[in-house]
């Protein structure tokens, strides 16, 4: 039997929606770490698959793939799990490998900033009425994510003060990662930006306390402890070999992979079944895990599920999270990936890593994987 390696791993800097990367399209986010990661594999891919949820429609994966210099002879599939869809590509593609697929680029995309308007088509004379965004499931169900995270935090008994305290640590974490270059390697430069735009090394539980509740009245979830609305890509390169062999170089041994779903009311405990899932294929639990990268969409979730998963919070995201670093959609769980990458290759900071993310409409995904050298 075969097994998939992630023998390479690359994102673009994070940038905040309407700034930075403001200019750049998601099919060339995306072409950025597909060339950067083909290059590293050293071979043509058999394939890239990357996830996206609010782009311009269509085959974006395809369109980022031949931007980026691939040959027409390679396909390409976009997958959408909203914010899980970077991670449920990853998963996808270890699948694929595990079953004799060629060398697979998986990933995600999103760019907040060049998403299209949509609209539902005129009805009985009236004009096109615009909408944010595809329906996350059916009503009464179809709630917004950040109400829902906020009567998750209220049902969990996840306090403010912890939110607060949360955030500000995430992005005290990013700002001292990002000041000892702990990302350079896995960034690629794209419109001209080589680092991360929203980390704030100043923010503190205090600052933090100001601001009012977001999304309903008497909440706790407020914009400082709730992630932001960005731009990026990131991507990994998979390859197969023959279970208990080595490949020849380092990399990330794809030991379990699972998505489950959880009430569409109560989206962000989407990970907490995926996580132990995906725990279970791989024979591991919690406490034998050595980097953690949740996706951080809001300090209450995130605490929810650590909650849930009786996993330490202070574990989760050693370099800071979404909360700091962004959350582009499509692309977070990628991200999460390539993070673990640097963590377990890079720097050699254990054996055992989980990346998992939560999903709107009530779903999660989750991967276990493991450093070999």
């Amino acid at each position: 039997m075969t097994e998939a390696f992630i023998v390479a791993a690359r994102r673009t800097p994070i940038g905040t929606a309407g700034r930075g990367l403001a200019g750049v399209s998601a099919a060339t986010l995306g072409a950025a770490v597909v060339a950067a990661v083909a290059t590293e594999l050293g071979s043509q891919p058999a394939e890239v698959i990357l996830g996206n949820c609010m782009g311009p429609g269509g085959d974006i994966a395809r369109v980022a793939s031949l931007t980026a210099g691939l040959p027409a002879a390679v396909p390409a599939i976009t997958v959408d799990r909203q914010c899980a869809s970077g991670l449920a590509a990853i998963e996808l593609a270890a699948r694929l490998v595990s079953a004799g697929s060629g060398p697979i680029v998986a990933g995600g995309v999103e760019s907040a900033s060049t998403a299209p308007w949509r609209s539902w088509p005129p009805q009985d004379g009236r004009p096109p009425e615009r909408y944010e965004r595809a329906p996350f499931a059916p009503l009464p169900d179809d709630i917004d994510m950040g109400l829902a995270a906020d009567l998750l935090a209220l049902e969990r008994g996840v306090t403010r003060e912890r939110q607060d305290a949360y955030a500000a640590e995430s992005h005290a974490r990013a700002a001292l990662a990002a000041a000892r270059g702990e990302f350079d390697d896995e960034i690629v430069q794209v419109g001209g930006i080589l680092a991360d735009e929203r980390p704030k090394p100043g923010l503190t539980p205090q600052l933090l306390a100001r601001f009012p509740a977001a999304f309903r009245e008497g909440g706790t979830v407020t914009v400082g402890n709730s992630c932001g609305v960005n731009d990026g890509a990131a991507a990994v390169g998979i390859v197969r070999a023959v279970r208990g062999t080595a490949v020849g170089r380092p990399g990330l041994r794809v030991l379990g992979a699972a998505s489950a779903g959880v009430n569409p009311g109560r989206p962000g405990l989407g990970l907490v079944p995926a996580v132990e899932l995906a725990l279970a294929e791989a024979g591991l639990g919690i406490d034998d895990l050595d980097v953690v990268e949740v996706n951080e969409a809001f300090a209450g979730q995130v605490l929810a599920c650590c909650d849930a998963l009786g996993l330490d919070p202070g574990r989760v995201c050693p370099g800071g999270g979404a909360l700091a670093l962004g959350h582009p959609w499509g692309a977070s769980g990628a991200v999460l990936v390539v993070r673990l990458f640097t963590q377990l290759v890079r720097q050699d900071r254990g054996r055992y890593g989980l990346a998992a993310i939560a999903a709107g409409g009530g779903q999660g995904t989750a991967v276990v994987v493991e450093a070999c050298r």
